[in-house]
């Protein structure tokens, strides 16, 4: 039996399962909000609680792949956005497992393509996919997650990063003045600190500030909403400013990610995780996000043959795990 999870800094996924046929199916499976535990080694001791009182025995792992949202170093990671160490050698010496595997989340994700099925895909943008052209992943959620897949004779070569870390680049004049709001009150923005949940939240906050009367609804959120409100807000019940700041979300979002489509020419295919994207999916489809994914001068029709899909799939880092453990 194979131990797969999905760790962030918000949700842990845990699943215990084997593959069978090119599908993973899932034996026993729970979900945690890593703000009610300590550290990693608490949720997954809650977790064989769970799965010894169900079954009344003890879970015979054979391997385990952790897809972790942070950089890995010696199998391990510690977490970018969460104080927690998660150590695979130390995991598989305090639970009795023999092989524990520790991997980027993004990795992961890139990975679980393998296992998609059509119906795990919304198209944003239909392009014309090359065969074994480098191929990306990217996506927000608490941080922003990204790795380029290469082909490497036959199977693709998964390069994850920390691209949320690096510096934010303004590609319109109000996103110049966003970056400009940002850095008067924390120096160095980085790319998280515009896309991603936390990031929706700063851009609706600089729009508030900027407004000089805002809506009922921009003043009461801009007392302490979190992302989901103000998405809530804007597709929902139609809030101008709320929709303002979820659109320029999308636009830098997507001029993002055309920045780095560009990077290797991802001919292959660009897809979008995370947990926001299928939350957003209705506004994604607008022009939005491919007119700024595609805005790259000398090479936007180069952009505009690039293939990207929305994964609506919230297991997509578990496949990639468990494809990992078998590796």
């Amino acid at each position: 039996m194979i131990l797969a999870g999905d760790v962030g800094a918000t949700k842990v996924q845990l699943e215990l399962g084997e593959l069978q046929h090119g599908r993973w199916m899932t034996v026993f499976g729970a979900r945690y909000l890593a703000a009610d535990y300590p550290d990693f080694f608490s949720i997954l001791q809650a977790f064989f609680s769970e799965w010894s009182a169900q079954r009344r025995s003890s879970p015979k792992i054979a391997r385990a792949c952790l897809g972790v949202a942070g950089p890995v170093f010696d199998n391990r990671v510690q977490m970018t956005n969460l104080p927690w160490l998660v150590d695979g050698d130390a995991i598989a010496a305090r639970f009795g497992i023999a092989y524990v595997k520790v991997v980027n989340d993004f990795a992961a994700a890139a990975k679980g393509i393998e296992l998609l099925r059509p119906d795990d895909l919304v198209t944003l943008q239909s392009g014309e996919a090359v065969a074994a052209a480098p191929r990306m992943v990217i996506g927000p959620g608490t941080g922003l997650g990204l790795a380029y897949m290469v082909w490497a004779g036959d199977r693709y070569l998964i390069v994850a990063g920390e691209s949320g870390s690096t510096g934010f680049a303004p590609a319109t004049s109000e996103q110049l003045d966003l970056w400009r709001d940002l850095y008067l009150r924390q120096g160095r923005v980085v790319v998280e600190d515009v896309v991603s949940g936390s990031g929706l939240v700063r851009i609706f906050d600089f729009l508030c500030r900027r407004e000089n009367k805002p809506p009922a609804i921009a003043a009461a959120l801009s007392a302490g909403g979190d992302a989901a409100e103000i998405t809530h807000a804007a597709l929902e019940g139609g809030d101008p400013l709320c929709l303002q700041a979820l659109d320029m979300f999308i636009s830098c979002f997507g001029a993002l990610a055309g920045d780095h489509a560009l990077s290797i020419m991802a001919r292959g295919g660009v897809f979008i995780a995370g947990g926001i994207a299928p939350k957003i999916l209705a506004r994604l489809k607008n022009d939005g996000f491919c007119a700024a994914f595609n805005a790259k001068g000398i090479h936007s029709s180069a952009l505009g043959k690039i293939p990207v899909f929305v994964v609506t799939n919230e297991k997509l880092g578990l496949f990639g795990a468990a494809l990992f453990a078998t590796a």
